[in-house]
């Protein structure tokens, strides 16, 4: 005849011990999910950084009719406005209507390849962050907990949080809107350009971005 024998699930000194294990755990996983937040941050943003540069090799646009046409070009933007609710975002963006402000409106903004129904923006005029065609991981700060992005001084100009792309991929610097001509003197982008994302607590994580073959790529 089997005898079967039943051990309680825990003893006091296996629940502390768990507890204690439980804790080691929590305290190290804190900085490593704040890491992988970082890490997660910056490879979208790289990606839609290449995806700018096609945009803006495969719409060219030059109009030997329009003198503005160099003020349309795709340029991915940084802002912290109420449409974002105050947090670090971004849109990818052709400056088409009106005057070419220099700001994304919602006409103007790109379509999200993975989903056409949302547009390429965390927040942006015409679509805030709550609407639903906005979409939701460009909002850095909400999506990431992102509370600084930081442009250094290659790739910055009159504290503009922007790249710009022409038609063979080399990114540009400052704000369309304000370009004299289509190559005005110090735009386009002639050493690395670096981008920092960075965490309430410090930490960050840089991108690089190459002058002339506009090479996007995690800084070492």
């Amino acid at each position: 005849m089997k005898h079967f024998y039943h051990k309680s699930a825990f003893t006091m000194i296996e629940l502390v011990f768990v507890i204690v294990v439980a804790g080691i755990i929590a305290v190290i996983a804190l900085p490593r999910f704040d890491r992988n937040n970082l890490q997660e941050a910056a490879d979208q943003v790289m990606n839609h950084l290449r995806y700018t540069q096609h945009l803006a090799m495969q719409d060219d646009k030059f109009s030997p009719n329009d003198a503005n046409w160099h003020k349309k070009r795709w340029q991915l933007i940084f802002t912290q406005e109420n449409e974002s609710e105050n947090l670090f975002s971004y849109t990818i963006f052709s400056d088409t209507a009106g005057t070419s402000s220099g700001n994304p409106d919602d006409g103007e903004i790109a379509k999200n390849p993975l989903d056409p129904t949302k547009l390429l923006t965390g927040g942006a005029n015409g679509v805030e962050t709550t609407d639903k065609r906005a979409t939701q991981k460009m909002n850095l700060g909400k999506a990431y907990g992102i509370t600084n992005v930081k442009l250094s001084t290659p790739c910055s100009i009159s504290s503009s949080r922007r790249i710009v792309f022409d038609y063979l991929g080399r990114p540009l610097r400052g704000n369309p809107s304000s370009y004299s001509s289509s190559y005005p003197n110090n735009r386009l982008i002639n050493s690395t350009c670096e981008i920092t994302l960075e965490t309430k607590n410090g930490k960050g994580i840089s991108i690089t971005i190459e002058p002339e073959t506009g090479f996007v790529k995690l800084k070492n």
